[in-house]
Parts: structure tokens; C-alpha cells; sequence
């Protein structure tokens, strides 16, 4: 009987040991890292505010409103998957796990003052804002383009970056994932100081194009993690 029990017990142990590691854990990181993908209707939704007569002209307001939460929910995203890996990755490097988080404060903090300033300009042309506000409307614009670049060309680099280390030193997920986010920075990195000194412009497709590593990565990740999960570290 004691034998027959301790055969069942190994059994069990013995699967348990295959499951994947923190099965919870990395579906909801990679459930939150999938939903930052949703604030790319955005480039359609804030069409009518880039342009010039926007103040003066009946455009749907409700589209730039719509798009701002969708950044908002983007930026909370950021932290939670931040949060919710911190308690693997800790494991591996505690100060690189914080760093983690810092990093996705700092960009999730951008995206708010970003919407801020479209919101602003939104509020003017609520207010039937005459013609002698337009500049300002337009300074509101160029300065959520301009905090666009920095938190979302270029934090998400430094967060790939140090999220890349992590999961390469730790094997958590397959190294060929992992090297995505480290090589993906560095093209970012690029594109964001091509947009600074004015070779490229923000609109341009070299600009799409230094985010596609970024983005396969994050979506990958995502993917990865809610169907296989974490590996043994």
C-alpha cells in the first residue's frame, strides 16, 4: 500500500516538474503584453487633429478622445507586465527586474502627458477656440509628437533591451525570443535618433521599419508566453 502510494506520488511529482514554471504568472504577463497592441488604431484615430484647421473645422472629437484611452490602457499594461515578470526575473537579477519597471513607469509616463496635450487641444476646439488659438492647438500637437518619439521610440528599447537579458540569462523562454528584444533595440535606438537630428522624418517608413524588431518581439513574447508559458529557469 505505502509503495503503491509513494509511486503515485512520484507520478504526480513527475508532472508537475513538466508543467511550465509560474503557468499563471505567464499568462497574464503575456495577456497585458498582447493588450498593448491595441493603441494602434490610433494612427487613424488622430488623423483629423494633425490637420492644420483642425480648431475651425467639425471634426469628430470623440475619435481623439477614444484614442487617448486606448494609450492610457496601453501605459498601465506596460507597468502590470513589468510587475507581474518582476517576480521571476527578480530571480535572475533583481536590480535589472526593477530596472524593468522603472523603465515602463518612465514610458507609461510619457503616454500620459501625451495625451494630456491632445486633450488640451481637443478641450479648444470644444470651446469653439477662434482662429487666434490655433497656434496654440498646434504647439499642443507638436508636443505630443514630439513625447511620442521619446516614450514610444525610444523607452521601448531600453525596456526590450533589459527584458531581452533577462529572459536570455534565464532561458525562460527560447534564446532565439529573447535575442529578438536585445538585436530589435538597437535599430530603435537608430530610428529615434534619426527622427532627433532630422535625417528621417517621424512619419517616415524608415521609422515604422526601426520598430518591427520591437514589435515582433512584444507580440511574440505575448503569444509565447499565454500558449507555452515560462520554461525552467
Amino acid at each position: 500500500m505505502k509503495s503503491t502510494m509513494s509511486n503515485t506520488n512520484d507520478l504526480v511529482s513527475l508532472r508537475n516538474s513538466a508543467l511550465p514554471l509560474h503557468r499563471k504568472t505567464a499568462f497574464w504577463a503575456g495577456f497585458f503584453y498582447l493588450l498593448t497592441f491595441v493603441s494602434i488604431p490610433t494612427l487613424f484615430l488622430y488623423l483629423p487633429i494633425h490637420e492644420p484647421n483642425y480648431l475651425l473645422s467639425n471634426a469628430n472629437d470623440n475619435n481623439v478622445v477614444i484614442g487617448g484611452i486606448l494609450e492610457i490602457i496601453v501605459a498601465l499594461c506596460g507597468i502590470i507586465t513589468s510587475i507581474i515578470l518582476y517576480t521571476v526575473l527578480k530571480k535572475q537579477n533583481q536590480t535589472l527586474a526593477i530596472g524593468l519597471i522603472a523603465s515602463r513607469i518612465v514610458e507609461a509616463s510619457t503616454m500620459f502627458m501625451g495625451v494630456a496635450f491632445l486633450l488640451g487641444a481637443v478641450s479648444l476646439h470644444q470651446q469653439g477656440a477662434q482662429a487666434s488659438s490655433i497656434p496654440i492647438a498646434q504647439t499642443l500637437v507638436a508636443m505630443y509628437d514630439r513625447i511620442f518619439v521619446l516614450g514610444q521610440g525610444f523607452m521601448p528599447g531600453i525596456n526590450d533591451l533589459l527584458l531581452g537579458v533577462l529572459l536570455y540569462q534565464s532561458r525562460l523562454v527560447p534564446r532565439g525570443l529573447a535575442l529578438i528584444g536585445i538585436v530589435g533595440a538597437f535599430p530603435l535606438f537608430a530610428g529615434y535618433f534619426a527622427i532627433m537630428f532630422g535625417v528621417i522624418d517621424r512619419t517616415a517608413p524608415l521609422a515604422g521599419a526601426s520598430a518591427l524588431l520591437v514589435a515582433l518581439f512584444e507580440f511574440s513574447l505575448g503569444i509565447y508566453l499565454v500558449v507555452k508559458g515560462l520554461r525552467k529557469s
